[in-house]
């Protein structure tokens, strides 16, 4: 096939959604597709208000239709929400090209963190975004039931997988890491308010805290928080060695679809903390046994009070988690992909999925 891949997330960003692509990507290419990338690289960009780490492409929408146009795809996924996804989105429609979307974050509640408004305001834009979508893709069977709840009943699964010659309990801790007073207690993600960070950093446990990872909170966590160690981000072997230098990962977001951290964190062999919400559950399961339960140890300890679920994930066995993150696999993933983008590819017509939908008003690109 010949995949137009659009996102407004890419390097040099450092997050699990660029990650996927990333390796989605490679495996697509080593399979024999033509693949075509449209990133924000390409454009002019400015910063993301309140997130100056995110750039975003300045008026892509001639650039982004030259390189579709040029390219002639069979399919297009479209990854993200923003000016690149709009503007292919809107090329897709005009010219009858089929295309996929995904569901990486959930917009509508990062958007109310920041903003201060009711999430269900945010609603409406997402509905439309991917109204008109051959597939939606999401990482987990509950995401897939809330979109089809929220009328976007087209999902398919795409789930997520960790390369597994990097993450592994074998490396050597880091130096730096090592030598801090244990438990070492570890985050790795994206420093910003809707992480939920000072449900970690508030906890009154024993050890040292570490914070992996950059973003638009960095410099007011730091001096606030000046027993903890934050290291900036780190990505590769040195991530992985940044994993095996601890004893429980702590993820304390209420919002993440999934939580690629916390499978690589499993993989090097860290037991997982968080609370009982969507994203923990479905990759860890209430009880702590994996997401089927079938798991005979726990891997994870779950709980509405984080600091009881760390005490009790601290107790856990380190190999039992390393075996079931190394369960996730990005060949089972991107089978996942390419069925959903074969399957958008042969079916109805872009104009008789157009004409079943009510019209609504264009958005600009």
């Amino acid at each position: 096939m010949r995949i137009a891949l659009c996102t407004d997330a890419w390097h040099p960003q450092v997050n699990g959604v660029v990650r996927s692509l990333g390796m989605t990507v490679n495996q697509l290419v080593e399979r024999g597709h033509a693949v075509e990338l449209i990133t924000p690289d390409q454009f002019r960009t400015v910063p993301m208000p309140g997130y100056s780490e995110i750039r975003l492409a300045l008026a892509p929408r001639f650039g982004t239709r030259r390189s579709l146009a040029a390219f002639a795809p069979d399919v297009v996924h479209i990854a993200t929400e923003g000016p690149i996804g709009w503007s292919a989105r809107n090329w897709c429609l005009k010219h009858g090209v089929p295309f996929t979307t995904a569901f990486h974050t959930r917009f509508p509640d990062y958007a109310a963190v920041r903003t201060g408004l009711d999430a269900e305001r945010f609603w409406p834009l997402v509905r439309r975004f991917h109204q008109h979508s051959r597939a939606v893709l999401v990482s987990t069977p509950a995401l897939g039931a809330e979109l089809a709840a929220r009328g976007l009943p087209q999902w398919q699964l795409w789930q997520r997988g960790i390369d597994r010659s990097v993450f592994h309990p074998g490396h050597a801790p880091l130096p730096e890491l090592a030598a801090l007073p244990g438990p070492v207690l570890l985050y790795v993600g994206r420093v910003a308010i809707e992480k939920n960070l000072p449900a970690f950093l508030d906890a009154p446990v024993n050890g040292t805290k570490v914070v992996v990872g950059d973003g638009p909170d960095l410099d007011m966590l730091r001096q606030r928080y000046p027993e903890v160690r934050f290291t900036g981000a780190l990505s590769g072997i040195e991530l992985a060695r940044a994993y095996c230098s601890g004893h429980v990962f702590v993820f304390p977001s209420r919002t993440d679809t999934f939580g690629l951290v916390m499978i690589e964190a499993l993989a090097c062999g860290l037991p997982v903390a968080a609370f009982p919400v969507p994203g923990p559950l479905d990759v860890l399961g209430a009880d702590g046994h994996g997401a089927d339960g079938t798991m005979p140890a726990r891997i994870a300890a779950l709980d509405d009070n984080l600091t009881a679920a760390i005490r009790r994930a601290l107790q856990l066995d380190p190999l039992a988690a390393a075996v079931y993150g190394a369960g996730f696999s990005w060949d089972k993933a991107t089978d996942q992909f390419e069925a959903a983008l074969m399957q958008a590819r042969q079916g109805p017509p872009v104009e008789a999925i157009r004409a079943a939908q009510p019209r609504r008003t264009a958005v600009p690109a």
